[in-house]
């Protein structure tokens, strides 16, 4: 009997605050992307003798928006350690985090998250979450693993960043990227993270099968990565247990660009670390008032959205909840509604059409000049029968494009749908006389005469009223 493999799956997701003004512990911009290399630094996000780190007050409050969202329980009175470890990246030699053993406290601990995957419900347990700043950034000029020297910029060096750690309550990677997905929406509705930023939101996957060692694969980048490299740890370690081997303790690196896991070091034992609490940066007291005013002006939630969307839209669950996953497609479909106040249609064009473009351009709804007033415009075209459902996708193609209003569009590229049935049958009739045998297999099957009308459409460009064209159509035949 073949021995089942059972993988057990947890996340360490870093999350960059990066909707704040200022780095964690000093006042230089959180804004350095695109920045020459080690222009964006100072003395304390440096490390250099004799500087202090300050808390970032407004860090504290984003941290306790998530750990609400996430149905944490807040510790009240925390406080920060060293995390001492020698990477290139950390020119102190140590990180400023925290933690919930060696007398450290994080800001929360004990969440949950409820996912929906194949139609189940699937609750996965927060550990802990943690502030923590973040490190520079390597360079490897020619690949992991095959650059002569490292590259390394500090500009990213004490941005204040999220480490949100799960139980290791996952047992597929489909799971793991339904996780990251909610979460992401959590974030963005909650605006203290703009995730469509490199580096904005990273993960580390903690992989073992069967009870055995654990694997860390760091330096994924995006949820559709964290998907494939779990995939693939699972299928190396099954493989090594299936002839005979030990998957060894390890922490690993992700190579998106192959597509597979490298060996990184051994993975660390806790005590490694060093951890102690930081000495400069006192213990944090909440009040209950700081607390209360946190909480009472956070914003709507996405499972809060996603139920508002099915009471007040009248949509399915299904529908509210693909608008909901990406706050820019929910807010989209909201704003269009001011101009347009049918909301199965809209919610169907953006779901279906607007998506469409975002995938195949590969690009996010900000980087697209359309706007909801122009998707508007152009369902009120087809609702006055303008434009058919064919022309109407083709304009949103053009707006997309150009940025034009759908109608100037409609107008330049004489789109105007052909409604008056005489001019219809009489295109009709050319279509019949050059297509004879065509006509002849219409008489005998009812399923030939689509090709007929086909060559309707085709002869207006796809203006003529595709109901008028199918009566006509079968009006002719029927005639003959």
């Amino acid at each position: 009997m073949a021995l089942v493999y059972q993988p057990k799956i947890g996340l360490e997701v870093h999350v960059q605050l990066n909707r704040l003004k200022t780095k964690l512990f000093c006042s230089c911009s959180t804004n350095y992307q695109g920045l020459p290399p080690n222009s964006n630094v100072c003395p304390v996000c440096l490390g250099l003798p004799g500087s202090l780190p300050v808390l970032n007050r407004e860090a504290v409050r984003h941290a306790l928006m998530v750990a609400k969202a996430l149905n944490c329980s807040i510790n009240t009175r925390f406080n920060f350690v060293r995390k001492n470890y020698f990477y290139p990246d950390m020119t102190k030699n140590f990180q400023i985090s925290q933690y919930d053993k060696a007398g450290g406290i994080p800001i929360a601990m004990n969440g949950r998250m409820v996912v929906d995957v194949d139609g189940k419900t699937v609750e996965i347990r927060i550990r802990r979450i943690q502030i923590e700043e973040d490190p520079g950034r390597l360079e490897h000029p020619f690949g992991l693993g095959s650059s002569p020297y490292v590259l390394v910029d500090y500009n990213r060096a004490g941005m204040g960043l999220l480490e949100i750690v799960t139980e290791p309550d996952m047992k597929t990677s489909k799971e793991a990227r339904a996780f990251i997905n909610k979460l992401r929406s959590v974030l963005e509705h909650l605006d203290v993270c703009d995730t469509s930023l490199e580096g904005a939101m990273r993960a580390d996957a903690n992989i073992s099968v069967n009870g055995g060692n654990r694997v860390e694969v760091k330096n994924i980048s995006s949820y559709k990565e964290v998907e494939k490299a779990i995939d693939y740890e699972i299928l190396r370690q099954t493989k090594i247990l299936e002839e005979g081997g030990v998957v060894q303790r390890e922490t690993r690196h992700w190579l998106e660009a192959k597509g597979v896991s490298v060996p990184s070091r051994a993975k660390e034992e806790e005590q490694d670390y060093r951890y102690f609490p930081e000495p400069d940066i006192p213990p944090v007291v909440l009040s209950q008032d700081f607390l209360n005013e946190v909480f009472s002006n956070m914003p709507e939630l996405p499972d809060a959205r996603v139920k508002r969307f099915v009471e007040n839209y009248s949509l399915s669950k299904y529908d509210a909840s693909v608008l909901v996953m990406e706050k820019s497609l929910a807010d989209f479909f909201e704003e269009t509604l001011k101009f347009y106040p049918k909301p199965k249609i809209v919610a169907n064009w953006v779901i279906v059409e607007v998506l469409r473009q975002l995938n195949e351009r590969k690009a996010q709804l900000k980087e697209l000049p359309l706007r909801p007033v122009h998707l508007a415009e152009l369902l009120k075209l087809m609702e006055d029968g303008t434009l058919s459902s064919k022309l109407a996708k083709r304009v949103l193609v053009e707006v997309c494009e150009t940025a034009e209003p759908p109608s100037q569009i409609v107008k330049r590229l004489g789109l105007t749908r052909i409604a008056d049935e005489q001019v219809i049958r009489e295109i009709a009739k050319e279509v019949f006389k050059e297509n004879p045998k065509a006509v002849e297999d219409a008489k005998k099957d009812a399923e030939a005469v689509n090709y007929l009308i086909g060559q309707v459409m085709k002869k207006t460009k796809g203006k003529a009223d595709p109901v008028l064209t199918n009566k006509v159509v079968r009006e002719l035949l029927s005639d003959l």
